[in-house]
C-alpha cells in the first residue's frame, strides 16, 4: 500500500489574510475549498490545509511553533524569491547558509505568526 499525498491542517486567527497572504503573496493555489473557512493550498510535494476553526483553537506559532518549508531547486531561486518578498513580508531571516545544517534558505512570517521557509539543500 502506498500513500497518494499528504496535507498538513494548522488553525488560523482570520481565514482572508491567510488566503491573501499563500496565494497572492507566496503564489501558492488552492487546490480545495470547504465550507468558507477551510482551504487547502498545493506546495507541489503535499499540500497546507489553513482553517478557521470556531471552537477557539489558537495558531501554532511562535518560537515553539511550526516551521513550513518549500523547497527550492538552487541557492539563486532562493535568492530571487526573497528578492520577490522582501518588501511585502515580514522577513524572520534574510538568505543564508544554516550553521549546522547544509540548508541554504529564508524565514518569513505569516499573518498568523508562522515561519514559513524558502530553502534549498545542499547535495549530500
Amino acid at each position: 500500500m502506498k500513500d497518494e499525498s499528504s496535507v498538513v491542517f494548522l488553525p488560523v486567527s482570520n481565514i482572508n489574510e491567510t488566503l491573501k497572504f499563500y496565494g497572492d503573496v507566496v503564489g501558492l493555489k488552492i487546490v480545495q475549498k470547504q465550507g468558507d473557512s477551510l482551504y487547502i493550498f498545493d506546495t507541489g510535494y503535499g499540500y497546507w490545509g489553513f482553517c478557521q476553526y470556531d471552537d477557539g483553537r489558537k495558531p501554532l506559532s511562535g518560537p515553539k511553533g511550526v516551521c513550513l518549508s518549500l523547497n527550492l531547486p538552487t541557492n539563486e531561486e532562493v535568492m530571487a524569491r526573497y528578492e520577490m518578498l522582501k518588501d511585502s513580508c515580514n522577513v524572520f531571516r534574510k538568505p543564508q547558509m544554516h550553521p549546522k545544517y547544509p540548508v541554504y534558505s529564508f524565514f518569513i512570517l505569516d499573518p498568523d505568526g508562522y515561519l514559513v521557509e524558502f530553502q534549498k539543500v545542499a547535495e549530500i
